[in-house]
């Protein structure tokens, strides 16, 4: 039995972002009852929160078209959170027609982002989120509150601590619950992780309301959730398979795969409540699906073993 570290969390809790962030990109439609099965396999495996779909305009995610039939099939999921993006008070709209309890909003720490992913100034796509997270709360809903490109940004370059903290600090204010630090391009550094929350702390953001969101473009998506879980950080997000990137920042590479976030989680002593050997076969599956091997190591690994 390994025995935690004490200067880390006894639990941690995985925010399964793979059939949303994870299958976004695809170019090939997956089928709405693929997806679903995926969702219910996620949950088999043992997580709690499988951020489910995201109510976008079609013509901009066509993967996630399909939003209004498939969340009616996985709904009915008991102990399990299934989040939805909503961009706007439309997509709040839709969100809330199906019963959603949970909503994210997906914000930016750069001027250039905002205007590639979002069309609208910084500030403006603050605005815009403004009314839809007091709507949001006014349902009694929790929410999320993504900020992207928090370590680097493609136009800009390094991004500044403060001007994160900023976005962060507007996003709280608003009412969001919970804050996911988003490394979109995957440049963050364990020492500049740690600077960040400390900075974030200074300014009254304590470690638990944040998750953190690691892409692994340089190798480093490991190493910083592990300055991050240092830091008193005990929510991660990541992708079933390692599956995603982002559509609009084209030098980031996938999401950090769960199975290798969990294997790390399971050598530190640190409880999730997932399966490592249900959630490899579920990666697997989809793999299989999609008509590729999955890029996360430890399904290679493991799936590997069991040939």
């Amino acid at each position: 039995m390994v025995v935690p570290d004490r200067g880390l969390p006894a639990r941690v809790r995985i925010h399964e972002v793979g059939a949303r962030d994870g299958l976004q990109n695809e170019k090939s439609t997956v089928p709405t009852e693929v997806k679903a099965e995926f969702v219910r396999r996620l949950a088999d495996a043992g997580l709690t929160t499988i951020e489910a779909t995201s109510f976008v305009r079609p013509e901009w995610v066509p993967q996630l078209a399909d939003a209004e039939r498939l969340y009616p099939l996985v709904r009915d999921l008991e102990g399990v959170h299934l989040p939805v993006l909503v961009p706007n008070g439309r997509g709040l709209d839709r969100a809330l027609a199906l019963g959603a309890t949970r909503v994210a909003v997906f914000a930016s720490a750069t001027e250039s982002f905002a205007k590639a992913n979002l069309n609208r100034t910084l500030d403006d796509s603050l605005a815009v989120f403004e009314p839809v997270v007091a709507r949001a709360k006014a349902e009694r809903l929790h929410v999320r509150g993504y900020v992207s490109m928090c370590f680097g940004d493609p136009w800009e370059g390094a991004v500044p601590i403060r001007q994160v903290v900023r976005v962060c600090g507007a996003l709280r204010d608003m009412g969001c619950d919970e804050l996911s630090l988003g490394d979109t391009i995957g440049v963050a550094t364990p020492a500049h992780v740690r600077a960040l929350l400390s900075a974030l702390g200074e300014e009254g953001v304590p470690a638990d309301v944040i998750g953190v969101h690691f892409h692994d473009t340089y190798g480093q998506a490991l190493a910083n959730t592990y300055a991050a879980l240092q830091h008193g950080v005990t929510t991660v997000d990541a992708s079933a398979g390692g599956l995603g990137g982002c559509p609009y920042a084209k030098s980031a590479t996938g999401n950090l795969a769960t199975e290798d976030l969990l294997w790390m989680l399971q050598g530190l002593g640190i409880d999730t409540g997932v399966d490592l050997g249900r959630l490899v076969a579920t990666s697997a599956w989809m793999a299989s699906r999609l008509g590729r091997p999955s890029p996360s190591r430890t399904v290679r690994a493991l799936s590997h073993e069991e040939q």
